[in-house]
C-alpha cells in the first residue's frame, strides 16, 4: 500500500495536478485503507452507513435519488460572508438526466458538490438514497463517493499514467485483485470506445478521448449517480455531441442518475429530462426542459436562453416598412403537441404566406420556437391563429 501511495504521489507531481478534488478524495481513501471489491453488483455502502433516525423528514431509500432540504452555503472572505446557495429545496428523481444552469457565480458547482460532500452545506440537509449524508463519517464518505462518480471539465488525468492505469487507479486504491482490475478496466474502456488505447498516455489523446477516460474512471465502482461538472465546456462542438451521446447511452444502459451543470444551453436541450435554473444562489425556475425552454418564466432563464432565440435579422428588420405585406410573428411554446402548419395558417390569413425568418426545435417531443411570416394585407387579425389553435402566440409586428 505504501508503494501505491508513493506511485500515486509521483503521478500527481508529474502531471502537475494539484487539484484539490482528486487529491482530497484519494486522501480519504488512503486513510481508510483498502476494501475488497464487491461482487458483480454495485458497491454497497460501508456497514457503518445507516439510515437516518426516524423523523418526519426521513426519506424512502431509492438508488440514485437525491433530495435537497433548505440547503444553504456561505463562504467566508476578507470582505465578509458570501452566500452561494440560499434555501434550496429540490428532488432529483432516480434514473434521469437532470441539468442545472445559471450564470457564472450562480452556485451551480457549490450545489453539485454537496451531493458527494466535496462541499459541506452551511445549513439544510442533503439526502442520497434516503440517507442524510451530513452525518457521515470518513468511512461512510468513502462508501458514498464510490456510489457517486464525478467527471470534470479539465479531465484530472495523471499524465505519467497510461489510460489503463488512470482508470485502474481507484480500484487499486480500494484493494481490488489485479485480475479483477484488468477485467473491469477492459469492460469500461470498451464501453467508452477506447478499447485500443490501453497503453496510451493522456498527452497523446484528444480532448474528447481524455473525457472518455474520465468517464470510464468515474464508473469503476458502478455508481448509482454520475456528477458532471461542466464536462463538455473544454470540447469543440463535434466532440461535445459525441460525449453527450455517450452520456445518454450510459444513462440508458446502466440506469444511473446523471446530474450535470453547464452554461451551455444546447447541452441541456440535447440530453436533459429536467432543468433547474439558479440565480445568485436561489432556485428561480425548475421543470421539464421543453417547458422551461418553451415558456421561460424568470428573467434569468430568458437571458440564458437568448442565444438560442431566433432573433429578427438586420436584413429583415431593415425591410420592415409602413406598407406592403404584413409581418406576423408566431410563437410555439411546446404545449399541447402543437406544431406549425403553414398551409392552415395561410388559409386563415387569406392568402399565401412567405416564411421570412425563425426556426423551431423539438425537445422531448414538443415543438417550440418562433416564425416570422408575411401575409397579404386586409386579412383577419393574427390573434385568430391563436383562437384556431394554430399558434400559441401571434402578433403583427410591421409590414415588409
Amino acid at each position: 500500500m505504501s508503494d501505491l501511495a508513493s506511485n500515486l504521489s509521483s503521478g500527481l507531481a508529474a502531471s502537475g495536478n494539484t487539484g484539490g478534488v482528486l487529491r482530497r478524495a484519494l486522501a480519504v481513501l488512503f486513510r481508510q485503507g483498502p476494501s475488497a471489491p464487491a461482487s458483480a453488483g454495485r458497491v454497497a455502502p460501508a456497514a457503518a452507513s445507516v439510515a437516518p433516525a426516524a423523523t418526519p423528514q426521513a426519506q424512502t431509500r431509492q438508488a440514485g435519488a437525491v433530495r435537497f432540504e433548505a440547503v444553504g452555503k456561505t463562504y467566508r472572505s476578507a470582505a465578509g460572508p458570501v452566500p452561494a446557495l440560499v434555501a434550496i429545496t429540490l428532488d432529483i428523481p432516480a434514473g434521469g438526466i437532470f441539468g442545472i444552469i445559471g450564470r457564472s457565480g450562480a452556485g451551480k458547482s457549490s450545489l453539485l458538490r454537496t451531493i458527494n460532500r466535496l462541499e459541506q452545506p452551511s445549513s439544510g440537509r442533503v439526502w442520497v438514497d434516503g440517507q442524510d449524508i451530513s452525518t457521515f463519517n470518513d468511512a461512510q464518505l468513502v462508501a458514498l463517493r464510490r456510489r457517486v462518480g464525478m467527471i470534470f471539465q479539465h479531465f484530472n488525468l495523471l499524465s505519467a499514467k497510461t489510460v489503463f492505469d488512470n482508470v485502474a487507479l481507484p480500484l487499486r486504491v480500494a484493494g481490488w485483485p489485479e485480475a479483477a482490475v484488468r477485467e473491469r478496466v477492459a469492460e469500461l474502456l470498451a464501453l467508452v470506445g477506447l478499447q485500443d488505447k490501453h497503453s496510451t498516455y493522456p498527452g497523446r489523446l484528444s480532448g474528447g478521448q481524455k473525457q472518455r477516460v474520465g468517464i470510464a474512471r468515474a464508473l469503476v465502482h458502478r455508481p448509482e449517480i454520475l456528477l458532471c461538472d461542466e464536462a463538455t465546456s473544454a470540447l469543440d462542438p463535434e466532440t461535445t455531441q459525441a460525449i453527450l451521446a455517450l452520456l445518454k447511452r450510459i444513462n440508458q444502459q446502466l440506469g444511473l442518475t446523471i446530474v450535470l451543470i453547464t452554461h451551455e444551453m444546447g447541452v441541456i436541450r440535447e440530453i436533459c429530462d429536467e432543468v433547474l435554473v439558479l440565480e445568485r444562489g436561489h432556485a428561480v425556475e425548475r421543470g421539464p426542459v421543453w417547458r422551461v425552454f418553451g415558456q421561460p418564466q424568470h428573467d434569468a432563464t430568458r437571458a440564458l436562453l437568448s442565444p438560442l432565440a431566433h432573433a429578427l435579422s438586420d436584413e429583415v428588420r431593415a425591410g420592415l416598412a409602413a406598407n406592403g405585406e404584413r409581418v406576423i410573428e408566431l410563437r410555439f411554446t411546446g404545449e399541447g403537441g402543437l406544431s406549425p402548419d403553414l398551409q392552415a395558417i395561410a388559409a386563415l390569413l387569406g392568402g399565401p404566406v412567405r416564411l421570412l425568418h425563425g426556426g423551431v426545435d423539438r425537445i422531448q417531443g414538443h415543438t417550440h420556437g418562433q416564425l416570422l411570416v408575411s401575409a397579404p394585407v386586409g386579412g383577419p387579425p393574427p390573434e385568430r391563429l391563436v383562437a384556431a389553435g394554430l399558434a400559441h402566440q401571434a402578433q403583427e409586428i410591421g409590414h415588409a
